[in-house]
């Protein structure tokens, strides 16, 4: 997720980690259904989604004691990495009732705040691989295509809806990582090229070594562990601003990093793009394209279809360009243009564009340095995970999607989105926008120009 300024920063309040398997609640995946296309058709895939191993309950394994309470470890149980991974294990879902996670058909729904036993926000779900509870689904996306349709009517200011792709392990990291017991099964495994040090168990070790309480959000921390790997951000949006951004890595499988190895904003320290390659219509110059009654009208469900061109038009080839368009009742619609001094007008992800809007904006190229489109490309030839979710910032307030950021800034690149610069406080907007949604629905992948019909 492109966040500049800081590591991943999702808000969650119902939650605990672990890597052995919990009996008190039985884990049972939601089903979704998506489909998989060629230039003859369409076929249907029966799978489901797991989530994510950060937001459930962890517990001691003879027991119902927490192993992780507030933003602090229990040192008892948990006294060392290792010994913590033997003591403590994650618990089946209550996927609607506690998380907020609906699906029916070919349609998931997130829903941003819910109310069981204690306050959750958001969630974080994987799709799993046709028939496999134990699996995550591979997608090798060059010269291929992959749409789908959001209705993002319900998210004002502040909330983020996405949908990407990130090399995680098909199996969580069962087969790589002896301590690591629940895998998939468990939606263990993440990783994102953030090198969030916020995720509890990395490479099946509990990440507690200088553990440090978040001072603004009262349920998570950081530890002195990260978790890498390349990240493609087909979708982050609400209703006013929406981007899509690639994130290469020099690593190629989920890494885990400590201290100067782990990646900084607009560095080109560590091995991942943190900044990534983004295309934000309103950033670009396009400001009445994307929201309310615009050119892509939010207030009503689009598709969105995303391209991932190859050098040779092949699957061999190496990645030349991401492209996007949408459509909307009946209607494709191409995506923007660039409008901006320096960048040759242009609707698509390439070489040149990152080059050019890098220049452009006065930012630092880490995206060149950490391995560019080449580096994108192997990641999606060698296959990535689908990760949706609903997730609000308490880092910077999803400014740098939706409004100014920086908030003083006047150069170009610094206006993202309408929103006041005042907006996105993650304690207002779960305050104001509990019944915040993001719904995903008729998911395609396969052969360019196979998914959508106008």
């Amino acid at each position: 997720m492109f966040r500049l300024a800081a590591l991943t920063s999702f808000a969650f309040f119902a939650v605990a980690y672990g890597q052995q398997i919990g009996t008190l609640t039985a884990e049972n995946h939601p089903p979704l259904t998506w489909q998989e296309c060629t230039a003859s058709g369409c076929t249907t895939q029966s799978s489901s989604v797991v989530l994510d191993a950060n937001w459930r309950y962890l517990h001691q394994t003879t027991s119902s004691t927490n192993c992780y309470l507030g933003n602090e470890w229990d040192t008892t149980l948990c006294p060392d990495p290792t010994t913590c991974a033997e003591n403590c294990a994650l618990d089946g879902a209550d996927y609607e009732g506690t998380y907020g996670v609906v699906s029916s058909g070919d349609s998931l729904t997130l829903k941003f705040v819910t109310f069981a036993e204690q306050k959750n926000v958001g969630s974080r779900v994987y799709l799993m691989a046709p028939g496999s509870e134990t699996e995550y689904q591979i997608f090798k996306l060059i010269n291929q295509e992959f749409s789908f349709e959001v209705d993002v009517s319900q998210l004002p200011c502040g909330i983020n809806g996405a949908l990407y792709f990130s090399q995680m392990d098909a199996d969580g990291g069962t087969s790589r990582f002896s301590t690591n017991k629940a895998g998939a099964q468990y939606g263990t495994g993440y990783c994102d090229s953030q090198c969030p040090h916020d995720i509890k168990f990395i490479d099946g070790l509990a990440n507690i070594i200088d553990w440090t309480p978040s001072t603004n959000n009262p349920n998570t921390g950081t530890g002195n562990t990260g978790t890498c790997c390349a990240e493609m951000d087909v979708w982050e949006a609400n209703s006013i601003s929406s981007a899509f951004t690639a994130h290469p890595c020099t690593v190629t499988e989920q890494t885990s990093c400590t201290g100067t190895t782990c990646s900084a904003p607009n560095s080109t320290a560590g091995v991942c793009d943190q900044a990534g390659c983004d295309f934000n219509s309103f950033r670009l110059g396009d400001t009445t394209f994307f929201g309310p009654g615009m050119t892509v009208d939010t207030t009503q469900p689009f598709t969105v279809v995303t391209q991932f061109i190859s050098s040779n038009n092949e699957t061999s080839g190496t990645l030349s360009a991401i492209r996007r368009l949408y459509v909307q009742n009946g209607v494709v619609i191409q995506n923007s243009e660039t409008n901006v001094a320096g960048v040759t007008a242009t609707n698509e992800i390439s070489t040149q564009f990152c080059e050019q809007q890098k220049a452009a904006f006065g930012d630092s190229d880490t995206f060149d340095s950490k391995g560019g489109m080449t580096g994108m490309g192997r990641a999606m030839a060698d296959g990535m995970v689908l990760v949706l979710s609903l997730w609000d910032d308490y880092a910077v307030n999803m400014l740098w999607l939706d409004s100014d950021f920086p908030t003083d800034g006047t150069a170009p690149g610094n206006l993202r989105g309408t929103c006041p610069i005042t907006s996105g406080s993650p304690a207002v907007v779960e305050a104001q926008s509990p019944n915040a949604q993001v719904v995903f629905s008729n998911i395609k992948f396969g052969a360019i120009g196979s998914t959508f019909t106008a």
